[in-house]
């Protein structure tokens, strides 16, 4: 990947540190990454149905765009890159089948392909896709959100305050290969190949600054009123 140093800094995606941190959230408020997390580090099993269950998985299945997604052509990745179209967050998506490193669906009746190109040394395909593709709308919980976070989410962009599940509804899980957990203060996101920002948090799970190039920040930076 160009303008990017590779190094992985870590195989497991979620942490304990995490699971906690999210369990004193308001009720239902961050159920659904909560959900993903345990899975993750182990201390809850998936549905039956859902990738990483026990034996095969149901196909096809239908489920919901996790959060704002990219594309090129009928090519969605794991890198997210915001400069490209989007999905908006809710948007009905069926898994039909799975390939080397991708997963053939429909979004909207249109076929598509998941591409895990960066994140296949830390979570198989199946985990993956079951980050991206989930069983419950989003949008629902999208409306409890102030306002302004909404507006934000709707233009796929981030801002100051937002939690964790809140900048990745709006942007994408932060890529696997290069953030170690969810839980850490800093992630390293990238608008395209070459234009990467950082997500800070504070002590309290929100966002407290976003850094990088001011090209690229302002680009990715909801400001109400803007």
């Amino acid at each position: 990947m160009n303008g990017r140093n590779l190094n992985l800094r870590g195989a497991a995606f979620g942490s304990l540190g995490l699971v906690m941190s999210l369990s004193l959230a308001p009720c239902g408020a961050h159920a659904g990454i909560l959900r993903d997390v345990m899975v993750s580090v182990g201390l809850a099993k998936p549905p039956p149905t859902a990738p990483g269950a026990t034996g095969p998985e149901t196909l096809p299945r239908q489920g919901f765009a996790c959060c704002d997604l990219h594309y090129s052509r009928d090519w969605i990745n794991d890198g997210n890159y915001a400069e490209l179209p989007m999905i908006a967050a809710g948007t009905p998506i069926e898994v039909l089948s799975y390939g080397s490193n991708r997963a053939y669906v429909k979004i909207d009746g249109k076929p598509m392909r998941l591409g895990h190109d960066y994140g296949r040394d830390q979570e198989t395909l199946q985990v993956w896709v079951g980050k991206i593709v989930v069983n419950d709308d989003p949008r629902p919980r999208i409306i409890t959100y102030a306002p302004t976070v909404q507006a934000a989410i709707r233009e796929g962009k981030v801002m100051m305050g937002m939690t964790r599940e809140q900048a990745i509804t709006s942007i994408g899980y932060p890529l696997t290969s290069e953030n170690g957990s969810l839980n850490d203060p800093v992630w390293r996101i990238w608008r395209s190949s070459r234009g990467e920002y950082q997500l800070n948090f504070g002590p309290d799970g929100r966002v407290k600054s976003i850094t990088g190039d001011d090209s690229v920040t302002q680009l990715v930076t909801y400001r109400p009123g803007g």
